[in-house]
Parts: C-alpha cells; sequence; structure tokens
C-alpha cells in the first residue's frame, strides 16, 4: 500500500512538470519586457530614443510583458491540462480536452452557486459581505479563489475518469458514446457536482491554507530552514515538486495586496511586483524565502562539490570526470539543473547528500535573513539571476548579497567534500574501482538498483489482451502495421504487405466482416470500435516490433479446418432436419429517408455494406438533398464527420443511416445536421441536408445504405421497393417470427 502511494505520488509531482515547463519562457518574457519598459531602467542607462514610450522596441516589450503575465494569469487552467496530460495513461488528447471543459464546468457550477446565496450580484459583481480575496474571476467566470488547487483537483480527477472510462463499453444502443467519447461526458457530470461540492468545502480548505501558511510564516527564519531541508530532501523520492508547489503557487505561501490585487502564492507575488516594479520599492523577501536562497548553492556551492570531486578523482581518470563534472558544474551554474550531481552524491554516498540538504536548507533561510529577494521561473541558475535580480538592480533585489555569500558556500561545499571523500572513500566520479565506468548517475540509476533488477523480468510478461494480439497476427505483426485509424463502424488499418493479412485470424476476433483494397484493411466491428482500437493502440506499444510467424499461424488455421469440418458436418447434419413453417409474428415498416432510387443492399458499391457486415436494409441513392426521418424515435448518436445518423425506431429497431459511401474522409463537408442527439422525431421529420452537387464530385458514391444494424436470429429483412421511391414511401419490412 505504501508502495503504491509512493508510485501515484511520483507520478503526480511528474505531471507537475509539463505544466511548469512553460514558467521559464514565460518568465522570460516577462522579465524582458517588464525590465526595459521600466521608465526608472530606460532613464538610468540613457535608452529613451531606443526603448522610450513609442517606439518600435518599447511597443514588442510591452506585448513580451503581456503574454508573460497571461501564462501566470492563467496557471490554474494550465495546470488543469497539464496534470491530466501528464497523468493520463492513454489518448491523453481525450484527457486534455476533457480537463479544459471540466475546469470550465467547475467554475460555472461555482459561479452559479455564490449567485445563488447572493455572494455575487446579477451583475456579476461581489456583494460587500464576502471576505476579500476568497472570490476571483477565472477566465471571466466569478468564482473562489482555488489557485492552482483548482487547477490540480480538475487535472487529478479528469486523469482518474479518463484512465478508467476510455476503454468502456456501453450498451449496442448507445455505443457510440463509449470509449474515449465518454470522458468528456462523464467528467462534466462529475465536475458540475465537484463545483457544488467545492462551494461548501474550499471556504473550509481556504481557512486550513491560510493557518498553514501562517504557521511557516509565523516560524519566521526557521521555517524557512524548514522548508528549504524538507524541499531538497524530497528530490529523491520525485516528490519535492509536490511539496513547494503550494508554495509557490496558493495562499500556503502568503498573500500580499499588489496593485489593488490580492495575490496568493510566493513566485505568484514576485512576478505581480515585478509587473508593477515602477511602484515597489523593494520585491517582497517574505514571498522570495522559498526560492533565492537557490541562487547560493546552485550558482556557488554545487560547483565547489564538484570542483571537490575532481580534486580527488584518481590521476588516471581525471580527465574523464572532468569533463563529465565541468558540463555538470555548468548545467547546475546556468539553468539550476542539479540532478547529475546530486544524484551522484545519493547514489555512491548518500552521507554527501545529506550534507547538500542541509547546507541547501541553510541557503534559503540566509537569503530570507539578508533580505534578499530574487524570483525565479523553475530552478537559481544564472539566466533567472540576471533577468530577475541584475536587471531589476540592487535596491529591489539585494542581489549582491549573494556572492559574498556564495563565495562562502563554495568554499564550505569544497572543503566539506574534500574531508569526507578521502575520509570514508566514497566512489565519487573518478575515484570508481578499475572495471567501473567514470560516469554522472541519474535519477533512472537510483531507480534501477531501488528495484533490484526487475525490470529485466518484466519483459517476459506475456499480453493480457488476446483480441488486439489476435487482431496483430491477423494483420500480419506489428512490424506489418503502418496506421491504426478507425470510423464509425470499421478499424481501419494500412498495411505494408496486405499479403500477410490472416482473414481467419482477424474472423474470430468477432469481427463482422473485413474488406480489403491495396494496402488497406477494413475489419468491422461496428459502433463500438473505438474501445478495440484503442486496446489496439495500447498493445502495439509494447508489442514486438515483428512479423506475425507463419508457423504459428498455420497451427491456427488447421485449428480453423477442423472447426470448419465440425460445423459443415453439423450444418448437414441440420439440413436433413425438416423445416418448420416459419410464421411471422409482427412486421415493423422503414420508410424511406430521401427521394431517390432504391436497390437491394447487395448492390451498394461497398464490400462491407454488401455483405449485411454492418446490418441488412436496403440502398437509396438521394435525387433530392434533404433527409428525412424513416420512422418515429429517437436520434442515438450523429457521426463527428455528419455523414451518418444513429436512430432508433419506438418499435425498438437500431438503425443507421450512412449517407454516401466513403463519405467520413470528407471531414462533415456537403452535410448539414438539422436534429440533435437524444432528440426525438416523428416519421418525415427533416434531420439532414445533403450538398449533392459536392457529394456527387468527391464521394466515391451517394449510394447511402439504410441499416437495421441488429437483426436478430428470428427477424427477417423483406425489401418492399425497387426504383424511384419517395420520401416516406416503404423501403423494408422487418419482420419478427415466432
Amino acid at each position: 500500500m505504501k508502495d503504491k502511494i509512493f508510485g501515484v505520488l511520483q507520478r503526480v509531482g511528474r505531471s507537475f512538470m509539463l505544466p511548469i515547463a512553460i514558467l521559464p519562457v514565460a518568465g522570460l518574457l516577462l522579465g524582458i519586457g517588464s525590465s526595459f519598459t521600466n521608465e526608472t531602467t530606460i532613464a538610468t542607462y540613457g535608452l529613451q530614443k531606443i526603448l522610450g514610450s513609442g517606439t518600435l522596441l518599447n511597443s514588442l516589450l510591452i506585448i513580451m510583458n503581456k503574454v508573460g503575465s497571461a501564462v501566470f494569469d492563467n496557471l490554474p487552467l494550465i495546470f488543469a491540462v497539464g496534470v491530466a496530460i501528464g497523468m493520463a495513461k492513454k489518448e491523453k488528447e481525450v484527457a486534455a480536452l476533457s480537463a479544459l471543459i471540466a475546469y470550465f464546468v467547475m467554475n460555472v457550477a461555482i459561479s452559479a452557486m455564490l449567485l445563488i446565496n447572493g455572494e455575487i450580484t446579477a451583475d456579476g459583481q461581489i456583494a460587500k459581505d464576502v471576505l476579500e480575496g476568497t472570490v476571483t474571476s477565472v477566465c471571466g467566470i466569478q468564482s473562489l479563489q482555488m489557485g492552482v488547487f483548482g487547477g490540480i483537483i480538475v487535472g487529478l480527477g479528469v486523469a482518474a475518469l479518463h484512465n478508467r472510462f476510455h476503454k468502456i463499453v456501453l450498451p449496442n444502443a448507445l455505443s457510440f458514446f463509449g470509449g474515449s467519447r465518454f470522458v468528456p461526458i462523464i467528467s462534466t457530470i462529475v465536475y458540475m457536482f465537484v463545483g457544488i461540492l467545492m462551494y461548501f468545502v474550499w471556504p473550509v480548505v481556504q481557512n486550513g491554507i491560510y493557518a498553514l501558511g501562517g504557521l511557516v510564516t509565523g516560524s519566521g527564519y526557521f521555517g524557512t530552514l524548514i522548508f528549504g531541508i524538507i524541499k531538497r530532501a524530497l528530490i529523491p523520492f520525485g516528490l519535492h515538486h509536490v511539496f513547494y508547489m503550494p508554495f509557490w503557487q496558493t495562499a500556503v505561501g502568503g498573500t500580499m495586496e499588489v496593485a489593488g490585487q490580492m495575490v496568493q502564492g510566493g513566485q505568484n507575488i514576485f512576478f505581480a511586483q515585478l509587473a508593477d516594479s515602477a511602484n515597489v520599492a523593494h520585491f517582497s523577501a517574505d514571498a522570495t524565502r522559498y526560492f533565492s536562497g537557490e541562487f547560493i548553492f546552485m550558482i556557488f556551492g554545487l560547483p565547489g562539490a564538484a570542483l571537490a570531486m575532481y580534486r580527488c578523482a584518481k590521476p588516471e581518470k581525471k580527465k574523464a570526470a572532468g569533463g563529465l563534472l565541468l558540463s555538470a558544474a555548468l548545467a547546475c551554474m546556468f539553468t539550476g539543473i542539479t540532478e547529475p550531481l546530486e544524484f551522484s552524491f545519493l547514489f555512491v554516498a548518500p552521507a554527501l547528500f545529506v550534507v547538500q540538504v542541509i547546507l541547501a536548507g541553510a541557503a534559503y533561510m540566509i537569503a530570507h535573513i539578508l533580505n534578499i529577494a530574487v524570483g525565479l521561473t523553475f530552478s537559481g541558475g544564472f539566466l533567472d539571476l540576471f533577468l530577475f535580480g541584475i536587471l531589476q538592480g540592487n535596491a529591489k533585489t539585494s542581489w549582491l548579497r549573494i556572492i559574498p555569500v556564495g563565495i562562502i558556500y563554495f568554499i564550505l561545499y569544497y572543503v566539506i567534500f574534500t574531508f569526507m571523500i578521502k575520509k570514508f572513500d566514497f566512489k565519487t566520479p573518478g575515484r570508481e574501482d578499475d572495471d567501473t565506468e567514470t560516469k554522472l548517475y541519474t535519477k533512472a540509476d537510483v531507480n534501477a538498483r531501488k528495484e533490484g533488477g526487475k525490470a529485466a523480468g518484466a519483459a517476459a510478461v506475456t499480453s493480457n489482451d488476446p483480441v488486439s494480439e489476435l487482431i496483430t497476427r491477423g494483420l500480419g505483426g506489428k512490424k506489418n502495421i503502418v496506421d491504426v485509424d478507425c470510423c464509425a463502424t470499421r478499424l481501419r488499418i494500412t498495411v505494408a504487405e496486405p499479403d500477410r493479412v490472416r482473414d481467419e485470424l482477424l474472423k474470430q476476433t468477432d469481427s463482422r466482416g473485413i474488406v480489403k483494397k491495396g494496402q488497406g484493411v477494413q475489419v468491422i466491428y461496428g459502433p463500438h470500435v473505438t474501445v478495440i482500437k484503442a486496446k489496439l493502440e495500447e498493445y502495439l506499444e509494447t508489442a514486438p516490433n515483428e512479423f506475425a510467424e507463419d508457423a504459428q499461424e498455420n497451427v491456427l488455421e488447421t485449428q480453423n479446418n477442423s472447426v470448419a469440418e465440425t460445423e459443415n458436418v453439423d450444418n448437414a447434419a441440420q439440413a436433413s432436419v425438416p423445416v418448420k413453417e416459419e410464421k411471422i409474428r409482427k412486421t415493423a415498416i422503414i420508410y424511406s429517408p430521401v427521394n431517390g432510387i432504391a436497390a437491394d443492399l447487395s448492390t451498394a458499391p461497398d464490400e462491407g455494406f454488401a455483405g449485411k457486415m454492418m446490418g441488412d436494409g436496403a440502398v437509396v441513392t438521394p435525387t433530392e438533398g434533404t433527409v428525412y426521418a424513416p420512422a418515429d424515435g429517437e436520434v442515438e448518436f450523429i457521426f463527428d464527420t455528419k455523414h451518418a445518423i444513429g436512430f432508433q425506431t419506438d418499435s425498438g429497431i437500431p438503425m443507421l443511416l450512412h449517407m454516401g459511401i466513403d463519405t467520413v474522409k470528407l471531414e462533415g463537408k456537403g452535410f448539414e445536421i438539422l436534429i440533435t442527439e437524444g432528440q426525438k422525431v416523428k416519421k418525415g421529420e427533416p434531420m439532414m441536408k445533403l450538398d449533392l452537387e459536392f457529394l456527387s464530385a468527391n464521394a466515391p458514391s451517394i449510394t447511402s445504405p439504410i441499416l437495421d444494424t441488429e437483426v436478430e436470429d428470428n427477424q427477417r429483412i423483406r425489401l418492399l421497393a425497387k426504383g424511384e421511391i419517395k420520401a416516406g414511401e416503404p423501403l423494408f419490412a422487418v419482420e419478427t417470427l415466432e
């Protein structure tokens, strides 16, 4: 249980990295834009003619400032989408869209509750008795101030729903809504209620957050020390993002009024002050206490440790170790990426990492004591120091105090690491045994050691998805599969070598039929094909990249022949039994949905339809452009490409009105839908408009199959019309036998 929780928290931490990755770029734009549009800075350096108000560069820098601010202003939404993508296991684009929808739904539901309870007025104004800072505008919606917590709640919840339901199989009548299409539907429903729940829960959470933030900030410099130690100590476990993010982005890290707005979170406060730097005498060190100390040990301290490791390396390995340590130290100094160095301590000498944690934690406290207020976007490298410290001026940031402290830290790291490496003979880079490669270690190495070689055994695990495995073999193996796609009812595959496709294997996967055209293979499964596609794509990710083995297929073919022989014997036995006279119990009439030319389904210019692989019925070639309801019933679904409508008659017949052949490729062009999903319609009510001129010119055929998609064993289809037919005239009968 503990390992499972740990694994989930690791994934949560990794999922934060996607939205965090945009912060350096946004911070760069905001830093440059605000620095070089600041009138004081321009006057100090005499740049009025180049950067003064009204110049081209000034306009560009103002735009950069606004663009950077847009990212920080909408971080909750970015986190909602980013975390959903990071936590979703498959079909991440569906999770992203669902998170976007859920985020708006949740905030709209909260807004409605605020309106109902009089906390915001009808014109969107906040009521006078509402505590300041608790209600804010979220993408134009008046909602509770949830900060990135709101986005994380959405991202994690939607990802959980997505991973649970993206392969769901619904009953035939609702099968179009199955698979990945179900995720935004269930997310909308769930987050409507989450929004209502948050209205009652979040004020309590807000009070707790303020109390926690007050505890840390109220602990003064000691609280900063504890924060720094915990953050660095969590790095080996990948959980530091989970820990520090609330301090950076929410009220846990404090609140402050900046430019008339209540801002929450240390990083948000800094960037709000940066955007309003003309009115700020000195940036808040209480806000930057959660990151200013990083410049001390990342630019100065850890490079001192790297020098110590180089000096302690064996003479014959100094050259190799020097190149590796120099590149790692430069990465640490300029970008703040510390993993190559820090994980080398942890892997070969955990005691050195303990020293690093204590010294780094102390650096946060020292920066706070010295009133150093330098912001950052991602990590404490020189680039961020230049943008958010040096460029802003010492008067606003006290960045010059970093230098003397940094020099002391460089010496401390160098002396302590040198002493401990030599005293305990730690195998740091360059001191390995002669048969061990000199290298810098990463988190992957740490995890590999923890796993103890378990990963090697995992490769031997066989697939637990026999259907996808059989489909893959039937298509000639993963190496033979070039592309996987699907339409409304068919799995559409492009193969490299069509001769390798084995129909007899594909038929065992419960397919209704197979259509082959050159390198294109269409396996017909019905409306639940989206689930089959999702599972197949997941299987192919880990399947061996090779052609299917002919020997295995020959064995299966022999088995199939035996089954076929058995079936032939059974059929022969059944043929000898006298056929009972059939009596019709009831008849349902399906009427033509268009004016046109009616014909038997077998004449359809498509093997799948002609072979009745998707159902039985008739075809009509339209001569006029309006499609009407073929009976009283309900619109079950409308395909995304508008070319087909799923329909359920009041008599219980599931139907598919497929207008034209291969019209899915037109991506909705030539079709106008007049009804909505779930709408009840009467026979003869208009459902769709067709641009016959466009369709005739761009589709292989406008002949349109009108199908009963689920003909029961005791049912049969009888064609009632051939040749010219009017919309509303009987087309075929569905007869149910006793």
